[in-house]
Parts: structure tokens; sequence; C-alpha cells
């Protein structure tokens, strides 16, 4: 099982001038489909947190913009991509350029450890690291996070609560954040059957009437009753995509069976499913318990991120 991946701030590394930072991985944990706009855009309600462990991108100086995609999910993206090229870090870090007022270069290298389509919001979280760590690259030091939500937006819906990194309830199709009351302690395991889901398809198989927002959310003393309101909503995404993609109803099941689990429930759009534990012991023995009974799927046990490292990184 791949280990946590800890480290979300931007720091230097042994040759000067280099910046490395983990896109943490994004989970829903409730998606209510609330509407739908004229121009084909869903209204959601969701409560997002953040792992602790993401895909790791590296900044360095450089003529021109390059990214190098390097990792075990490597393969399943281009792996060398010029300054022109179709991708979310690229696209981040043209977006992000006429701010410097020249067009200062860079080297970058995504470590793809998170799976591809999988509702865990990778390509979302990486570009929003790629916003912050070219901002500290280039020293664009008067331009703060908030700055950088205009072209978050642009970029895509689920780039904004990336780029805020803390847990938050989110509105419309990903634009209203309302970051949330500390949540308590709490662990997941989240389990994916190496199966990629496409968002749109899965949006195009839900049927039945839009869904109320969840409610008000309290303080909640524990993961217990973090889990028992979970349990108040839903994610109206979690039955199409298991007709799409059967395998989800089989992660689900399993999560179940593992002792201590919470709760179970699809992240996003899926595949990725996660289950909820109390404490870091129970939600170890539960990845090692899935992990031994099915060694195919990717299972990754993690913390869930208390803080926006984002607001605190240094630039």
């Amino acid at each position: 099982m791949p280990g946590p991946e800890r480290d979300s701030q931007d720091r230097p590394s042994a040759a000067a001038g280099i910046l490395r930072r983990t896109a943490r991985a994004k989970v829903n944990l409730t998606l209510h489909v609330t509407g739908r706009r004229p121009d084909g855009y869903h209204e959601l309600d969701s409560l997002i947190v953040f792992a602790e462990l993401g895909d790791v991108l590296t900044f360095a100086p450089g003529e021109g913009l390059t990214l190098e995609v390097v990792g075990p999910y490597a393969a399943a993206l281009a792996t060398t991509c010029s300054e022109g090229a179709d991708n979310l870090v690229l696209r981040a870090a043209r977006a992000l350029r006429p701010l410097c007022g020249a067009a200062p270069g860079a080297r970058m290298t995504l470590e793809k450890r998170l799976p591809v389509a999988a509702g865990l919001g990778g390509g979302s979280a990486d570009a929003a690291a790629a916003l912050l760590g070219l901002a500290a690259l280039w020293r664009l030091g008067d331009l703060p996070p908030p700055g950088l939500m205009a072209l978050a937006a642009e970029l895509g819906a689920d780039v904004p609560v990336c780029l805020d990194g803390r847990p938050s309830r989110v509105g419309g199709i990903g634009e209203r954040l309302t970051p949330v009351a500390a949540l308590p302690p709490a662990w997941l395991v989240l389990v994916n059957p190496g199966k990629a889901l496409a968002t749109p398809a899965v949006f195009a198989a839900r049927r039945g009437p839009f869904s109320a927002p969840a409610g008000s959310l309290p303080r909640l003393a524990d993961a217990a009753a973090l889990a028992a309101w979970l349990r108040g909503g839903t994610n109206d995404l979690e039955a199409p995509a298991c007709g799409l993609v059967p395998e989800i109803s089989e992660v689900l099941a399993a999560l179940h069976r593992t002792a201590g689990c919470l709760l179970a429930r699809m992240s996003g759009s899926g595949a990725t499913c996660f289950g909820l534990y109390g404490d870091a012991a129970a939600a170890r023995a539960a990845a090692a318990a899935v992990a031994a009974e099915r060694p195919e799927w990717w299972v990754c046990d993690t913390p869930i991120a208390r803080d926006g490292a984002s607001h605190r990184d240094p630039v």
C-alpha cells in the first residue's frame, strides 16, 4: 500500500531554487446534486475534505514551460509536455504567467501518485498546486492565494476548493466555498478498483429528482458523530456510477466488512470509495485487510487533513 505523503508545503530542496508541493487528494464526504443550470452545468452541495496524501509537484527555474510526468500513474498521462500542451498543470502556468509582467520559465515534474479519473480531484489539485508553487517560484509575494481564485475558477470547478485546501461546504458548480468549523480527528481508507470513470458519463447516467442541500453541520465531538451526520446525506452519483462500474459496489462491500468502519461511500464521481474510521490503527488494519483480499486494487489509509496548508506555505 502506498504510504501517505504528508509534505504539503513549498520547500526548497538541496538544489537552490527548487520547490516541492503536495497536491492533496480531495474527498467528497457528501455530494448532493441540487439542480441544473441552463448552460448544462449541475449545481451541487458537497462537504469536501482533503487527505494527507496526493500527487507531488516540483518546480525549478528553466527556459520556457516544461512538464515531466513520473510515478506509478504516469502512464495514464502524456509523460513529457511542452509549453502549449493541453494539461491542467501547464494551463495553470500559462494563466499565471501574465501576472509576472514577463514570461518566466519553469521546469516542472509531476509525480502522479493518485489514480487518474478516480473522483479524488487529482487534476484539479495538481492545477491548484501549480498556481501556488509557481507563485512562489516566480516570487509573486504580493499575490496571496485569494488573488489566485479567479484563475482557479477558470481552470475547473474543483480547482478553487483545492487551492483553498480547507474542509469546506461547496455549492454552485464549485465557486461557492464555505470553510467549516474544525472537524474531529478522523481517518480514511481510500480504495480504487482500477477503473477510470469519466465525470460527464456519470452525470448523464443519473436519474430521478434533484436533492435538497444537506443540513447544517454542527460541531462534532468525534469521528462517530461525523459519521452519524454524514449518514443523513448521500452521494447522488454513487448509484449511477455503480451502474457503469459494478466493481464500485464490491469496493463498498469490502470496506463495510472491515472492523471499525463507521461509514463507506463513494467519493466524487468515482470510482474511488472511502471508509471512515475513528483512529489510525483501525484505518491501518482495514487497509491491510482490503489489500490482502484484493491486491489488484489501489488501497491507502490516511488521516483527514485538518488545516489549510496552502494558507501557511512560505512564498
